[in-house]
């Protein structure tokens, strides 16, 4: 019996020496919807009104409904370009700031069914959202606050009429995984044939407060993007890219001039670094169209971005802990252009083709400082973001040393975060073992969702080592891949 007993006791002993328990939470996490929105990473944004039909950027809102007639409208061959270009959802704009809805909605009478899509029985938004459930896309919808169309925009009325409309969208779509809003508000337009300037006070008019809590109440797993952020912010620019540094924790700041923060007056200075330590997870959102304008114009054939322009934007977005937002741009026929659709694909090849092999699963792992048995070094290798290798809570810099038989050749690193607990790295530096000593080839600062460097000139090798110079916390990283990238 006191054998026994001993035996237990051991037993028991060596597993508490292995299991140790999961690091602490550091500073603002993410959602749930949050989380899913870090892995959509790739969407786009399509602009298709009359607007389109007047070759126009910007519609006035005097459009006749006649001109809106894509003869040959396939929301799944739209939907299917993008798919193949690695876009994981799609957001609509189901009324741009023309005010011409492209649902039959009872809010207004500037709608699609005044139109001859469909014999004036077409519902655009359906046959998109459709087109995602089938090809397993997510779907999204922007409903312009700002209305040029509508004789009551300017007044309360017209706020009650808003909302009403993000009711219907949010009630007859299904589940949306984002409801996205700009920062354009007020100014010259149609207005009913007024054709007047209409200001508003952009932070009391909308009472956001309000109409977001429709969104929070209808659609609680659709992610609210707005510039100055709710759950996901603007980039500051519509270049499409971060700041080299970003962090997905944001606090922000009045614009200038003003006395608080409200949306629609940023500060374009600080959205694309974020706030080290900010009060609430707010990751970034980097906006570009694919061609030069958000809307189709025939002129600009050969405006569109290549594969490799897009795959540099990929970098300096989602590589940055961001995501990319691409507008679409359908023409007048209800189609995306050749040139379009070939640019999605060669991006979508690039990046499929890149990060299919990570040639660190090949690689003999080891590090000092890592947690234990349950937080091992196998985790960063395992292809899922759900595990994670952690360090010793006394390890704020810890290394991580790679090792092959024979020399690798890589031009691409791409790290994650363990973002569930939080944004933790400040700074970091890779090397590689060269005349037998440690050589740096690379640094940079923050990481979170994603971090990727780039090399030009791809690098030869058999020993690389992480290291992490600056970090309040113990670490935790769900991936580090070596990839080499793909030539189109």
């Amino acid at each position: 019996m006191k054998k026994q007993v001993i035996f237990f006791l051991f037993l028991l002993l060596s597993v508490c020496s292995f299991a140790q328990p999961a690091p602490k939470p550091f500073g603002a996490v993410p959602t749930p919807r949050q989380l899913k929105w870090h892995q959509t990473d790739v969407y786009g944004l399509i602009h298709f009104t009359p607007t389109t039909f007047e070759n126009k950027e910007w519609g006035y809102g005097d459009a006749d409904p006649k001109i809106f007639n894509p003869t040959q409208f396939d929301a799944e061959k739209i939907v299917g370009a993008m798919k193949a270009g690695g876009l994981k959802a799609v957001i609509l704009v189901a009324k741009h700031h023309d005010g011409f809805a492209l649902w039959p909605t009872k809010t207004t009478t500037y709608n699609i069914s005044l139109s001859p899509f469909r014999n004036g029985k077409g519902d655009m938004v359906k046959e998109f959202e459709q087109a995602c459930r089938k090809l397993n896309m997510k779907f999204g919808v922007y409903c312009s606050p700002w209305d040029r169309n509508n004789p009551l925009y300017g007044t309360e009325a017209y706020v009650d009429i808003y909302r009403n409309q993000l009711r219907e969208l949010y009630s007859n779509y299904g589940e949306l995984f984002m409801s996205w809003h700009d920062g354009a508000n007020g100014g010259d337009g149609y207005y009913g044939g007024a054709r007047t300037t209409k200001k508003i006070d952009r932070s009391t008019y909308y009472g956001w407060d309000t109409t977001w809590a429709i969104t929070r109440k209808m659609q609680p797993n659709a992610n609210i993007f707005s510039d100055i952020g709710w759950d996901v912010r603007w980039v500051g620019n519509e270049r499409g890219f971060a700041a080299e540094t970003s962090w997905a924790t944001f606090t922000p700041v009045p614009a200038e001039g003003e006395s608080k923060t409200v949306p629609g007056q940023l500060d374009d200075k600080q959205n694309p670094f974020g706030t080290r330590n900010g009060n609430n997870w707010v990751p970034a959102e980097c906006d570009v169209p694919l061609r030069k304008g958000w809307f189709y114009h025939p002129d600009e054939k050969d405006k569109v971005k290549s594969p490799e322009q897009l795959f540099d934007l990929y970098l300096k977005s989602v590589g940055r802990g961001a995501a990319l937002d691409l507008g679409i741009a359908p023409n007048p026929l209800g189609l995306l252009a050749e040139e379009d659709i070939a640019s999605l694909k060669g991006f979508g090849i690039i990046v499929d083709e890149s990060f299919k092999y990570n040639l660190a699963a090949t690689a003999t792992l080891t590090s000092k400082e890592t947690r234990g048995k349950n937080f091992d070094l196998k985790k960063l290798v395992d292809g899922s973001t759900d595990t994670y290798w952690a360090s010793g809570d006394d390890f704020h810099r810890p290394a991580i040393e790679f090792s092959w038989k024979e020399n690798i050749r890589f031009d691409l690193i791409r790290l994650r975060e363990f973002i569930p607990l939080g944004q933790r790295i400040e700074s970091f530096q890779v090397e590689v073992f060269e005349n037998n000593q440690w050589k740096k080839i690379a640094e940079a600062t923050s990481v979170g969702a994603a971090r990727i460097i780039y090399f030009n000139n791809p690098v030869t090798a058999n020993r690389v080592r992480l290291k992490v110079n600056a970090s309040p916390v113990c670490v935790t990283l769900s991936e580090i891949g070596f990839y080499k990238k793909s030539d189109l």
